[in-house]
């Protein structure tokens, strides 16, 4: 079979939204609320699907951080962040941030040179609290 089945209009909408939001992290349901804010009724199993397309073809990233949290999705061409992208989650609201920070970054090449430990970076993540919770706003 072709991969050209996959070339639906759905999911080139889902792409484009995703695109729309590089470097945020969105959850499935988030995407269905935004195509049923503008009326299109697209359902779940549609959204999951083409994620799942696009999780595959390289375009999209999926992040999955423990059980207990829905699965985030973030436009990702080449199929992963960038070298030294680290993650924070809250472990209050479960708030996933996107860090790009250069002082994370000489942590990963000083494990590296040092105690001879390479970061997965896409799969790192520091759990906290976000600026919000930490002072205690919703």
């Amino acid at each position: 079979m072709s991969d050209k089945r996959y070339n639906t209009r759905r999911k080139a909408e889902v792409l484009e939204y995703l695109s729309q939001r590089r470097g945020e992290h969105v959850t499935a349901a988030e995407i269905r609320g935004h195509f049923l804010s503008r009326g299109e009724n697209i359902g779940a199993a549609t959204i999951y699907r083409q994620l799942d397309h696009l999780v595959s073809e390289g375009m999209v990233h999926k992040y999955a951080l423990d059980e207990g949290s829905a699965a985030c999705f973030e436009y990702a061409p080449g199929g992963k962040c960038a070298e030294g992208c680290f993650h924070c989650k809250c472990v209050s609201c479960g708030r996933l941030i996107h860090l790009h920070c250069h002082e994370l970054q000489q942590v990963g090449g000083h494990l590296a040179a040092h105690h001879g430990f390479h970061l997965d970076f896409p799969r790192t993540v520091l759990y906290g609290l976000c600026g919000s919770c930490a002072e205690g706003r919703p």
